[in-house]
Order: structure tokens, then C-alpha cells, then sequence
């Protein structure tokens, strides 16, 4: 992978040594000019018109959903453009019809948004029950098979944590939950712009992941969905009627039944250019060069005095998302150091994952780096100098 070719594509990088790809990515030229061309040449809506400008929004459009299920290996389902991984959660968790008694499970490690739309089904009778991991992130297999069982209607986890760069054992839990009739719904974020992903390998019923963490622009996520017929589509009108009657109306199949009303039509033809651009450059390949990064990086973080990391020790069990705190400074400080020393970007706080701090003891959450494709060593190696010397000041 040519690391240095590909900076090339993200004019940002002359001014900012980015490390908190987690929270957003950077948006290469192929991208930008995709969504460019869209409003520059044929702006108009999708589904609607029969002109030669509105056919050509609708091909393009149609296809960046073919590339997105072409992204994650699917052969079947049906691929919904969303806002983000937030709203894909939400518009499975409240399209499901529930009843009394019905049970979630789901863990500690998850983002806010693969929580708190299961939490709100506690006003209408379901049982959620959330898994802890131990203080490296980990949580064994036998925690999964003494929670999910025949009562059990679904299960949320993420691939990757947020926080912690814990890869959970994805293909273990939907073994366990097609043992037990349950769906499983898996929260992508954090995974889908890192890793070559298989919707068929993974066995979720349920993909969600968000475009402005791969290359795509904000305000872009995918729900795929190997069935739609169980849920319901969150909003009603525009384009995704296939009749209306006076008293009543009927949805269309597929992907346009889930996104009434006008769709971000730019940003998904641009979500699509993403996806290509991430298959050009190989998702094996990204993730090969982040291992090496996050190798290096650990290593020379074990080696500053005062610094505490978070997450599995061993990289096998860990992605590119790594947490640490330096004694004496609040998050916050560090990271404010570091854009002011070496205008080095890192997250520092709670992730959006407050349960999770709160489980780990750390009230002012953590600084967290993540590497992505463009970064490099010598970006490592300046984060890690500057660190150690923040750490003696401290």
C-alpha cells in the first residue's frame, strides 16, 4: 500500500497530524468529486422523474447501493441508506414489533447508540440484560452462552469497541443466537472502514455501520438487513409508497420502503465512491498497515513512565483504536497539549460510552488515538515523543 500516494488525496493532512479517524475519517479528492459532480452536472431527486438528468441521479444513486452490499459481501438482503450507524440501530430496534417479556441482550463495551435504543424498550415490557468485560475489554464466550437462550428475541454487539479496540467474537454469538432463534444485530461502526467484512461469515441478521467513518461524507450510514419483513419503516410518505388509497397505502419493496422523503442523494453516490475507494486500495491491506501502526505504537507507549493503556495486551485480540491516561492530567489536558505542541488530533472523554468508564473507574474517560490508511510511522513516533514529553512534565 502506498501510504505516500494516498495522502496525496486528503489535503488536510499538510496542517494536522490526524489520529481520531474513530470518531470521523478524512474525506479523500475521489470522494469529494464524486458528490461534486452530482450537484454540478445532474442534481435532481431520485425516484421521481423520467427526464434525462433525474434518471441519471436515480442510476447513480441506485448504484452506490449495489456497491455498498457489494462492500460487505452480500449477496442477498436489502442494503437501506441511513444518516449514520445511530439511526440504522434505531430503525431496527423501533421497527421490530414487541411484545411483554421479550429479551435483549446485549454488552457493556457498546456505544451509546447500540444501548440506549434498548433501553427505551424497557417501557414497553422487554428485559435487557448487558454483559460486563473484564478490565482488558474481553468477555468470554461463556458469558454469551449463559445469556442467550430460547427467550432471548435479539442480540446487539459491537464488532470493535470504541474505546477499548476489542474485537469481540462475532462469529461465536451468531452461532450461538441461530442455536437459539434469536437475530442478531451487529453494530459495524468501528469494523466495516478497517476490515474486509462478509455478511454471509459474520451471520448477523442486522449490519450497521456509518459512511463518515469510511472515507464517505457526514450524514451517511447503511442498515443492511438480511430480512426487511420483520421491520417497519420508521417514517411514512415521499418515495417510499407503492399505492395510497384513501384509507390506506402499501410500501415498496426493498431499500426504498426505508427511506421516505427526499434522500441525501449526493452523499450517498459519495458514500459509494468511498466503497470504491476503500475496495481499490484493499480493506486486507488497510487493516495490515494499521496493525503495524498500532504495534508500534503500543510498544512505545509501554515505554513512557506514567502512562496507563487500556484494552488487550495481545494485538490479536485489538484493532487500531487505542486508549491510555497519563497520571496527574485529565484527558482533556493531553489532548489540548498535543494539537498545541504538534497539532496532533486525539479523542479524549468518555467515547460515548459512560457505562463503560464508569466500569473501568475512569471518571474523566481516557485520550484515545486510531489510526486509519493515510497515517504513518513517522506520525507515530512524533506522538510518542511528545507524549513522553508531556508525561515528564506532569
Amino acid at each position: 500500500m502506498n501510504v505516500s500516494r494516498l495522502r496525496e488525496d486528503f489535503a488536510v493532512l499538510s496542517d494536522v497530524i490526524y489520529l481520531d479517524s474513530a470518531a470521523t475519517s478524512l474525506t479523500p479528492e475521489p470522494v469529494l468529486k464524486s458528490v461534486e459532480d452530482y450537484y454540478r452536472h445532474f442534481r435532481a431527486n431520485v425516484g421521481r422523474g423520467v427526464y434525462r438528468q433525474a434518471q441519471l441521479a436515480d442510476q447513480r444513486y441506485r448504484l452506490a447501493h449495489n456497491k455498498l452490499a457489494e462492500f460487505v459481501a452480500a449477496s442477498g438482503g436489502t442494503t437501506v441508506f441511513t444518516r449514520n450507524a445511530t439511526e440504522s440501530i434505531n430503525l431496527v430496534a423501533q421497527g421490530l414489533s414487541w411484545k411483554r417479556g421479550d429479551r435483549v441482550v446485549t454488552t457493556l463495551l457498546e456505544h451509546h447508540s447500540n444501548l440506549l435504543p434498548w433501553m427505551k424498550l424497557k417501557s414497553q415490557g422487554v428485559e435487557l440484560e448487558i454483559i460486563k468485560p473484564d478490565r482488558e475489554g474481553r468477555i468470554d464466550t461463556a458469558e454469551f452462552e449463559r445469556a442467550i437462550n430460547d427467550d432471548v428475541r435479539l442480540v446487539a454487539t459491537t464488532h470493535v469497541s470504541n474505546v477499548l479496540g476489542t474485537v469481540l467474537p462475532v462469529r461465536e454469538i451468531s452461532d450461538l443466537c441461530r442455536e437459539n432463534g434469536a437475530m442478531y444485530l451487529l453494530d459495524a461502526a468501528q469494523s466495516a472502514p478497517h476490515l474486509p467484512l462478509k455478511v454471509d461469515i459474520l451471520g448477523c441478521d442486522f449490519l450497521c455501520f456509518s459512511g463518515h467513518k469510511m472515507l464517505g461524507p457526514t450524514g451517511t450510514g447503511v442498515l443492511w438487513m438480511k430480512d426487511e419483513s420483520p421491520v417497519q419503516p420508521l417514517l411514512s410518505g415521499g418515495g417510499m409508497v407503492d399505492q395510497v388509497f384513501e384509507e390506506s397505502f402499501s410500501i415498496k419493496k426493498g431499500y426504498e420502503g426505508f427511506e421516505a422523503g427526499t434522500p441525501d442523494v449526493g452523499g450517498g453516490i459519495g458514500l459509494g465512491a468511498a466503497a470504491d475507494y476503500l475496495q481499490k486500495v484493499g480493506l486486507a491491506e488497510v487493516h495490515n498497515h494499521e496493525m503495524m501502526l498500532t504495534q508500534r505504537l503500543l510498544m512505545g507507549l509501554q515505554e513512557i513512565e506514567g502512562l496507563e493503556i487500556y484494552g488487550p495486551a495481545d494485538l490479536r485480540d485489538r484493532s487500531g483504536v487505542v486508549s491510555f491516561n497519563i497520571r496527574g492530567l485529565l484527558p482533556h489536558e493531553v489532548a489540548l497539549m498535543l494539537d498545541q505542541a504538534k497539532s496532533i488530533a486525539v479523542r479524549s472523554g468518555h467515547h460515548c460510552c459512560m457505562p463503560l468508564m464508569r466500569h473501568l473507574g475512569l471518571d474523566h474517560g481516557t485520550v484515545r488515538a486510531s489510526v486509519y490508511l493515510y497515517n504513518t510511522e513517522e506520525e507515530i513516533d512524533l506522538l510518542l515523543q511528545t507524549l513522553e514529553s508531556i508525561a515528564r512534565l506532569a
